[in-house]
């Protein structure tokens, strides 16, 4: 038995307004829920996008709480990679670069595992300093 898909990730940030504002406008994606000063969440293809103040993730729920989630966090940056066509990669480069985000790396994976040959993959940060890639999933045998 195994588990089918990931369903949500989570990245830690550092200012929330700041990171609503990155992966709504410049990434495009719909917001489904916020709680200010602890979380904003996004809509990712099939999955989700929690984007967690730590700070406030960290703390316990309150006895009787509605949704008692156990305390979690990270410090430090993240890393989540988002899946792309070869073309869709060149156009999120051009519109990250547009929106003067800085690509930190651009360049072609040599065929891994059982995938049949590499993939373009290219990096750049959110405004918290987390590492996001766009990759060919060709790059993972998908």
């Amino acid at each position: 038995m195994q588990p089918s898909a990931i369903l949500e990730s989570a990245l830690y940030v550092s200012d929330l307004d700041a990171a609503e504002t990155f992966y709504g406008e410049v990434m495009g994606l719909t917001r489904i829920a916020k709680v200010d000063g602890r979380h904003v969440f996004f809509r990712c293809g099939q999955g989700v996008l929690l984007l967690f103040n730590a700070d406030a993730t960290r703390q316990p729920p309150k006895p009787g709480a509605r949704l008692p989630v156990p305390p979690h966090g990270t410090t430090g940056q993240g890393h989540l990679c988002f899946a792309g066509t070869a073309e869709e990669i060149e156009d999120w480069k051009t519109r990250l670069e547009g929106a003067g985000i800085a690509i930190e790396a651009d360049f072609e994976w040599p065929p891994f595992g059982n995938s049949s040959g590499g993939g373009r993959s290219i990096y750049f940060r959110d405004p918290s300093g987390n590492s996001l890639e766009f990759a060919e999933p060709r790059i993972w045998g998908i």
